[in-house]
């Protein structure tokens, strides 16, 4: 067993850590002396964290796509259908900027809670900044399960974190449309939704996924998944 502390090493379950205590400290506020000022200054690191880290997440996505054509365009294969793909990315409303270091002003807010004569760990746990001890997975024989099926004009890939969410940051998904297998997407919310356009023959198209921890991949690749596919 290992204690990891309160804060997650994955950069989304950090960000969600952020909004739920954001969300749910404003009923502890007076009692844990915390001002209307840092009521709002950590509102607003919460949701600029959140919009730095969906920005972030768009951008490798569409990088995936990038990639994929960058490769066809070298190499030949299936270009007109990776083309499509290959757009500028959209990316959501801009919030308020706020100053660098949220993290250390996090981690100075939740010192002075706890230090608090009415803290205790019943509020810390529904706040979510008291550590638990769990057992990490093997990240040498770690392996996604995933499935996919079409939906309509899109296939959807489904995967989880196989109760291990605190030890992984994302999936990688690949998937080979008859040229071999190309980057897909760096996902960090299970299930994804594989938007290329659908060729206008029948074509089967094979999807697999390993973790990742950090910028390295880790574990084994899940087991190769088909579908059938037709505009």
């Amino acid at each position: 067993m290992s204690n990891r502390g309160y804060l997650p090493a994955n950069e989304r379950q950090f960000s969600n850590l952020l909004t739920n205590f954001a969300n749910s400290i404003g009923t502890h506020a007076a009692a844990l002396g915390i001002t209307d000022s840092e009521l709002a200054a950590l509102r607003a690191d919460a949701g600029y964290y959140d919009y730095v880290l969906t920005c972030q997440e768009i951008a490798q996505g569409n990088a995936g796509q990038w990639i994929s054509w960058r490769k066809l365009v070298r190499n030949g294969g299936a270009a007109s259908q990776e083309a499509a793909g290959a757009g500028a990315p959209v990316f959501p409303a801009a919030v308020p900027a706020v100053e660098p270091g949220i993290e250390g002003r996090f981690r100075k807010l939740v010192q002075s809670i706890k230090a608090h004569v009415n803290y205790n760990e019943a509020i810390g746990r529904g706040l979510g900044i008291e550590a638990a001890e769990t057992a990490g997975p093997d990240l040498a024989t770690i392996q996604p399960d995933i499935d996919v099926r079409l939906a309509g004009n899109k296939v959807e890939v489904d995967w989880g974190w196989g109760g291990h969410t605190k030890a992984l940051d994302m999936c990688e998904i690949q998937v080979d449309r008859g040229a071999g297998f190309q980057l897909l997407t760096f996902d960090t919310t299970p299930g994804y939704v594989d938007s290329h356009p659908l060729p206008s023959a029948p074509a089967k198209w094979t999807y697999r996924a390993i973790y990742r921890v950090d910028d390295d991949q880790v574990g084994q690749w899940s087991k190769p998944v088909s579908v059938m596919v037709a505009a």
